[in-house]
């Protein structure tokens, strides 16, 4: 399996551009009100929310395609209390005992229509009946690829790894597929660019897909307070149950 995000130095500035926030206070917030005692972190990247949501007597697992990340998150404090697992949604032990499984930082983007139904049957044959399954999306209503311009994305700064010249610019957005170019320009002039492709799905076909890999209940928000979803609201909040 490729690294997806294999440059040790742009994923060290990582938890810095994506600092804790209402979203990591919301999943923290579900897990204690479920009593969750068994988490799956699916597509924990550095590991920052992961790290937090360990308390005695509950297991963390974090799990993640990216070799470089999941190095950099076990190197971080607390990281000896946590499971890491190398991969994506087929790694997961099918033992139906998880409390809650999570897939935050909009991971879920990442999941192709070709294998997001393989990934939802693999989080409900981990999670335990009554269990509960949490992500996020951007919405597509909200339209925000429009907004990824160089113009309007371009910055500069000086971070751990140098100063750095950055802008994103898409190549395409097609019936809710949209691939662009991450910039990064460092010092002597190189421009490390990576490229990344986001699934945009409205709240209706994410429900549908949840129900038909056996998930129940599906509610969802427009932001981390539980308002309705609408046009305006950048992220789709979905709770759903095995």
């Amino acid at each position: 399996m490729s690294d997806p995000y294999g440059d040790l130095e742009l994923v060290e500035l990582y938890d810095i551009d994506n600092p804790g926030g209402a979203d990591h206070a919301w999943y923290r917030a579900l897990a204690d009100e479920v009593g969750a005692r068994s988490i799956i972190d699916l597509g924990c990247g550095t590991g920052l929310l992961t790290r937090s949501l360990v308390q005695p007597g509950r297991s963390v697992i974090g799990v993640d395609p990216s070799r470089t990340m999941l190095g950099y998150a076990r190197r971080q404090p607390g990281a000896d209390s946590v499971t890491w697992i190398e991969g994506d949604a087929s790694a997961l032990a099918s033992t139906g005992t998880t409390d809650l499984a999570i897939c935050t930082g909009n991971a879920i983007m990442h999941v192709s229509p070709e294998e997001l139904p393989a990934t939802l049957t693999s989080l409900v044959q981990a999670i335990r009946p009554g269990g509960t399954f949490s992500f996020e999306s951007r919405n597509p209503g909200y339209r925000e690829w429009e907004r990824w311009t160089a113009e309007a994305t371009y910055g500069e700064r000086d971070t751990p790894a140098g100063y750095l010249r950055e802008w994103l610019e898409v190549s395409s957005a097609d019936n809710g597929r949209v691939v662009f170019d991450a910039h990064n320009v460092f010092p002597g002039g190189e421009d490390r660019i990576y490229t990344s492709t986001l699934y945009f799905r409205t709240a209706e076909e994410f429900r549908q897909e949840l129900d038909a890999a056996g998930f129940a209940d599906v509610a969802w928000y427009g932001d981390w307070h539980g308002s309705p979803e609408d046009d305006d609201s950048r992220v789709i909040v979905f709770r759903a149950t095995r």
